[in-house]
């Protein structure tokens, strides 16, 4: 509308002055406005959620104003402008929204808990592979999940653009903290990125002796479940969008194991041992501490989103099954969680 009534403005003024002067107006306006409105669609916040508007601006604006020149009735041209504007823009809004809902929030906030889910997977089965602990044939495939995480963010900021757009529905009421999703997205690719290097140990060519690494196994093996089954957690409470209470001691046990493995290396895990038998031993040890620190992260940044959407508590039946759950897919390491939680 803005654009069509600066076209009939600008015809308008042209229209006084005379038909040799009436072409350098015309030609005037549209390049200063169609460069000012370009400008305006580089600064990033304008153009991450008003770029297609900017841009009909200024076709809007250039169709009017230029075809007036040759057209006596500039605001009929104006009027079938704009009734082909609300009439396209009307029909798609009651088809996305009535015939065939697409909700960009929801759809948001799915794969943010499939990302942290896919996470979770790798971790799960990073133990059992790096040690050569018996695992099941599917356990590969869960292991190359995470990869999809690490291009995610170009998906995410437009359905966090578009999301802001939508009007209240389902369980996403007004003014939703969409950019929560963007901090937490952010930090699971930054969790992503270390597991990537990780990955690189799995599939390295220089393989460490399984008795150097038998020295970290029981540390790094508790780290990287106890935050698989907080991000599993975690990734079942945005689902649901539930509080889980038994996410904290999943994050007390992997610090008290990553505080013990960080005692152990500095009083010297491998003595008279070939420098370069350990370095691959200690990088894998360093990452999963910092993975640590990552899942710390990231469990804060989801109980600040739940905070601001208001999140139900969960039901005691639902974490007890999630629990049980979380046993059933490591069965050997059942009994490695029968120890007390030493809180920092």
């Amino acid at each position: 509308m803005l654009g069509g009534a600066l076209g009939v403005a600008a015809h308008r003024l042209a229209s006084f002055s005379g038909e040799k002067v009436e072409v350098v107006i015309l030609g005037l306006s549209v390049f200063l406005i169609a460069t000012g409105t370009t400008f305006f669609r580089f600064f990033p916040k304008l153009r991450a959620r008003y770029d297609y508007g900017l841009l009909i601006f200024i076709l809007t604006f250039s169709l009017i104003s230029v075809s007036g020149y040759r057209e006596d009735e500039i605001i009929d041209v104006a009027h079938k402008r704009l009734t082909t504007i609300l009439v396209g823009g009307s029909a798609t809004v009651l088809v996305c929204i009535l015939i065939c809902p697409v909700w960009a929030g929801e759809d948001l906030h799915n794969i943010t808990a499939s990302n942290i889910e896919k996470i979770a997977n790798f971790l799960q089965g990073f133990g059992s592979v790096y040690f050569q602990e018996p695992n099941e044939k599917n356990e590969q495939e869960l292991l190359n999940e995470y990869k999809s995480v690490l291009n995610s963010k170009g998906v995410e900021d437009n359905l966090v653009n578009f999301a802001k757009w939508e009007p209240r529905h389902g369980k996403f009421r007004y003014r939703h903290p969409w950019d929560q999703y963007l901090k937490i997205g952010s930090l699971t690719r930054e969790c992503a990125y270390k597991i990537d290097a990780l990955n690189c140990f799995l599939n390295s060519d220089l393989k460490t002796p399984l008795e150097v690494r038998e020295k970290i196994q029981e540390s790094c093996a508790k780290m990287s479940l106890e935050c698989s089954y907080a991000l599993r957690e975690l990734a079942l409470g945005i689902k649901t969008m539930t509080c889980s209470p038994s996410t904290d001691p999943h994050i007390v046990n992997a610090k008290t194991a990553a505080k013990k493995l960080k005692n152990s290396m500095k009083s010297g895990l491998w003595p008279e041992t070939d420098l370069l038998e350990i370095i691959p031993a200690v990088s894998v040890a360093s990452l999963l501490i910092e993975v640590v620190s990552c899942t710390v992260k990231i469990t804060d940044c989801v109980h600040e989103l739940a905070s601001l959407s208001k999140f139900q508590k969960r039901d005691a039946k639902t974490t007890k099954q999630t629990s049980l759950e979380n046993v059933k897919r490591t069965p050997s390491i059942e009994a490695s969680h029968s120890f007390n939680i030493i809180v920092e």
